[in-house]
């Protein structure tokens, strides 16, 4: 598929963020990258962007109630603003975590709660936007689709759309760790398979949404 300009010289860009949820740098961080690089191959103009939640300050909401009653930003002055602000700029998240107890980090979940104002404040803020998950398990089956299944829900909660694997990979992308670091996990070559297919279509649908909404803007 090649870039539209749609008749008026105008480029349709997708832009995917990776957001790692490891608290480490390691296979979560490996497969995500290795993800980001097959979305670039798609065929229209893709911009990626990876940021990583190791080492960022990030506080759970406390309801203060502060979003709600003033109409404006979470009040609490850490990381979180930084990460926002690419979400917000992004077309599309390709959400990468390991298992942590059957779900995701605490730290995914510390910055799904301060999402609150996207709710409250600007409820449509995140209404076009789609999401993608890939979950890194250190057994086969150690948690792999529940943790997608509970990311998915978070996401969702914040009114973004999911979109699903492949036929014979449902919901996202299963990755066997090994318990090993990132040579390890590379080495999960159905793993692999799986995410470079999930990035694919969550590019593509991505950017037929764009492409449709520019189309029908330039038509009215």
């Amino acid at each position: 598929m090649e870039t539209s300009n749609l008749g008026t010289g105008f480029k349709v860009t997708v832009k995917i963020l990776g957001l790692c949820a490891s608290p480490r740098r390691g296979a979560t961080e490996a497969v995500l990258r290795k993800a980001l690089e097959a979305a670039k191959g798609f065929g229209c103009a893709i911009e990626t962007e990876y940021v990583s939640l190791s080492n960022k300050r990030i506080a759970s909401c406390c309801d203060c109630r502060f979003c709600i009653e003033n109409q404006m930003w979470c009040q609490v002055k850490d990381d979180m603003q930084e990460i926002f602000d690419l979400i917000i700029d992004a077309d599309a998240l390709l959400v990468a975590s390991p298992v942590y107890v059957m779900s995701a980090t605490p730290h995914l979940y510390a910055l799904c709660s301060r999402m609150r104002p996207a709710i409250h404040v600007y409820p449509e803020l995140f209404r076009e936007k789609f999401i993608s998950v890939i979950a890194v398990g250190g057994k086969r089956n150690g948690g792999q689709e529940i943790t997608i299944s509970n990311i998915h829900n978070l996401f969702m909660a914040r009114g973004m759309n999911v979109v699903s694997n492949e036929s014979g990979y449902y919901a996202g992308a299963h990755i066997w760790s090994k318990d090993g670091d990132a040579e390890a996990v590379l080495q999960d070559l159905s793993g692999i398979d799986s995410a470079e297919k999930l990035v694919r279509k969550l590019t593509e649908i991505t950017y037929v949404h764009k492409l449709g909404r520019m189309a029908s803007t330039l038509l009215a």
